[in-house]
């Protein structure tokens, strides 16, 4: 049985483009292997705490000396790293926004980065991942195309992530791109159809 973690970061709801195929990327998944499990951290409609002090102190405090909010707020993030954990394969549908990531999906990889958890740094200081062994598909939506140049040089959200998961132990990361959304309604419906064929190609390979 495969365990999927699906991560959805949009603003917009059920008119988000990386939403809807990364949920076509999920069907064909499902559809190779029936006996699929998919969790769903919807992070647009139920937003996570920010990185706060009741966190941030929870982190670098002894469980015995924790606070009760610490503990509060710990127990959130050991749900998220148990989600991730428990996963072998995570889809993040991710929007640009400001050239980057959404604050809520920031958010949620702040409750990830745990030191000892997550990753660890070694005796000579190298960081060590520490979550291994999945696949990630990063489906990425954005109103230009940001996957050339010029536009490359001001793409803050596919390497960011790509980064943040490396640095985790995630580091089998493939990217679906939905791109040039904003570019007039043929150029989106293109974006949507380029990405969607995308998709089915990914999830064939991983069949």
């Amino acid at each position: 049985m495969t365990d999927i973690l699906f991560v959805s970061t949009s603003p917009r709801g059920a008119d988000s483009l990386s939403s809807k195929v990364a949920a076509t990327l999920i069907d064909r998944l499902k559809a190779a292997k029936p006996a699929t499990t998919v969790v769903t951290r919807d992070l647009g409609a139920d937003p996570l705490p920010h990185l706060g002090p009741d966190l941030l102190g929870g982190f670098f405090a002894p469980e015995e000396h924790r606070t009760p909010e610490q503990k509060q707020a710990i127990a959130t993030s050991d749900t998220l790293v148990a989600e991730l954990k428990a996963a072998d394969i995570v889809v993040i549908a991710s929007a640009m926004i400001n050239f980057s990531i959404t604050s809520t999906l920031k958010s949620w990889l702040d409750h990830l980065a745990r030191a000892g958890v997550t990753f660890r740094y070694t005796e000579d200081g190298t960081p060590e991942g520490l979550i291994t062994g999945k696949t990630v598909y990063l489906v990425v939506s954005t109103g230009g195309v940001y996957s050339q140049a010029p536009a490359d040089a001001f793409d803050f959200q596919a390497p960011y992530l790509k980064h943040m998961l490396g640095f985790m132990g995630l580091t089998d990361v493939e990217i679906v791109r939905v791109e040039g959304s904003a570019m007039g309604p043929e150029a989106a419906a293109k974006a949507v159809t380029d990405a969607t064929e995308q998709a089915h190609s990914v999830a064939a390979r991983a069949a």
